[in-house]
């Protein structure tokens, strides 16, 4: 799962807030001030501080494999509910492209009406200049206590020893600009942890609270059809339906991520969370003494007509839109194909079916020396000819390479 922060400060304390520009952002106890974005590198300047990682461009697709005894396999389930700070660490970073922003259009307009103006906005600021914009998270800000309640996930990060979240914060920070906040923020700083807490807990109530009754709606549903998946398929079935980029070969589960190796469970099991919010990719935590966490992206519930042409071309780009429909209405095209009904060059078209591929919206298959593309269950409830349940069903030719053209 995915949450941050700590507990905001109690109204009469002073706040902790952060200055309006991100190069030279510090923690200091004034009246609230918008922090803008970041650039997105290094200054010019040099001014590296210890943190380093992998950058956001670097940040590409992976294949983890989890290699799961019969420990974990005997406790496979589902997470009883959704954790709602690590729900806003995820949809914040999630929602930052259109990829991710495609399976709840309703929270990507309310999180871009936050980030325009309001009491959120510096709030929004704070999160996309504390976390990665894509890729992996800092693990300990995925906890799996505090699920309650906003406060109580915040004084579940606010616990974890200061040693990790800088060894996290490092590992997840890539080439970007050191700022004094960034550096406090990965040394435990407590104000910049509180700064970061009152930018968690302002951000869930203005963007997911008003939809948390939709998303946990789309949790329940996810795992009913999971159950009947389970029931007649067996683990098998039940992988199969997971997610494009999750495959099953036992015993090793195999995971298209954020970042790779080879693993072992950890004998507490498999614990699985669907949700709109988990972004293009599923997202893996393993963590001694706990069972695995699998977070996998599903859509919200369908509610209604589906989109509109020019809906579903803000949203995925007038191109890609057209290449879904496109595979709706012809069920299977090569890339040759597919580039010649959407008017493109070939490589153009290879590059658009990586993008909706990596967001689960489509499916690959090599056949000789052409490779034929599909729409999966998640793009065609996308364009509304399947309810929310039907997106269950397994991908038949299953997940793909992402190096497929």
């Amino acid at each position: 799962m995915g949450s941050a922060g700590v507990r905001p400060r109690a109204p009469h304390a002073p706040t902790a807030m952060a200055t309006d520009n991100p190069a030279s952002t510090t923690v200091v106890r004034r009246t609230p001030a918008p922090l803008v974005d970041p650039a997105p590198l290094w200054n010019p300047a040099g001014d590296r501080s210890s943190l380093s990682v992998q950058a956001e461009d670097r940040q590409s697709v992976a294949m983890l494999r989890l290699e799961l005894g019969s420990a974990d396999l005997c406790q496979v389930r589902f997470a009883d509910r959704l954790h709602p700070v690590g729900m806003t660490m995820m949809a914040s970073q999630a929602l930052r492209d259109s990829t991710g922003s495609v399976l709840v259009p309703s929270l990507a307009e309310r999180a871009a009406s936050a980030r325009a103006g309001g009491e959120a906005r510096a709030a929004t600021a704070t999160l996309r200049h504390l976390l990665p914009a894509r890729g992996r998270l800092p693990d300990f800000l995925t906890p799996f206590g505090g699920s309650e309640s906003v406060t109580a996930g915040l004084e579940a990060i606010r616990a974890t020893a200061s040693w990790r979240i800088r060894a996290e914060v490092t590992a997840a920070y890539a080439d970007v600009a050191a700022t004094p906040l960034r550096r406090r923020f990965a040394a435990a700083d407590p104000e910049a942890l509180d700064l970061f807490g009152q930018a968690v807990d302002t951000w869930f109530g203005t963007v997911l609270k008003p939809h948390w009754s939709e998303l946990t709606s789309a949790h329940r549903q996810q795992v009913t059809g999971a159950a009947q998946r389970l029931a007649l398929g067996g683990l098998a079935g039940l992988f199969a339906g997971l997610h494009p980029a999750i495959r099953w070969r036992p015993p090793v589960l195999e995971v298209r991520t954020w970042w790779s190796g080879e693993l072992t469970g950890t004998g507490h099991g498999l614990l699985l969370l669907p949700t709109p919010l988990a972004g293009p990719l599923p997202r893996v935590l393993v963590e001694p003494g706990h069972p695995v966490l699998l977070v996998y992206p599903v859509p919200m519930p369908h509610h209604g007509a589906a989109p509109t042409a020019g809906a579903l071309g803000r949203l995925l780009g007038v191109t890609r839109a057209g290449v879904l429909r496109r595979l709706a209405e012809s069920g299977e095209l090569s890339t040759t194909a597919l580039a010649d009904a959407a008017g493109v060059s070939l490589s153009s078209a290879s590059e658009h079916a990586t993008a909706l591929r990596a967001a689960g919206l489509i499916t690959s298959d090599r056949r000789g020396g052409a490779v034929g593309h599909r729409l999966t269950p998640l793009g065609a409830h996308l364009l509304g000819q399947v309810p929310a349940t039907a997106v269950d069903a397994p991908s038949p030719a299953g997940p793909r390479p992402a190096h497929l053209p």
